[in-house]
């Protein structure tokens, strides 16, 4: 127990901890532009610029780790977002009709279709690779929808 407890029989400061009873004095060197600002923002604040270099040390720690932990969260959220996209397969939403300008092969029977032929190829919900199809194996169906 310090005098000081003693003085105030045996109690000490709600806030302060047992650890931090004594302050300590840290010494910085700093550009005399930065001098000028932590002065005139003190005096707007009407604090000492002790209690405002101080005030701002508690809070940058405080700061920095919110920052580390909304970071890492988006960045888990987007990596989340990132497997579900690669997982799900695209959706077929259904079939255009065109006349072919390159040569192809029916994702359903494997037939060539060669350049100038009718064919169908596939309308995604998403960008990805497209698939072609023959007149033969075009769906008919609504239901039939697989690429």
């Amino acid at each position: 127990m310090t005098a000081d407890d003693r003085r105030r029989g045996g109690r000490r400061s709600a806030r302060t901890r047992p650890d931090e009873r004594k302050e300590r004095v840290l010494h910085a060197r700093i550009p005399e532009s930065l001098e000028s600002e932590l002065r005139e923002r003190a005096s707007r604040l009407g604090v000492s610029v002790s209690n405002l270099v101080r005030n701002v040390l508690q809070n940058a720690f405080g700061l920095v780790d919110d920052i580390v932990a909304d970071a890492h969260d988006v960045a888990r959220s987007a990596r989340d977002a990132a497997a579900r996209d690669r997982r799900a397969e695209p959706v077929v939403l259904g079939w255009q009709p065109l006349v072919l300008e390159i040569n192809a092969v029916c994702a359903r029977c494997n037939a060539i279709l060669p350049r100038g032929q009718r064919a169908y190829v596939s309308v995604l919900d998403r960008p990805g690779a497209r698939a072609f199809r023959c007149t033969a194996c075009t769906p008919t169906h609504p239901e039939d929808t697989t690429p």
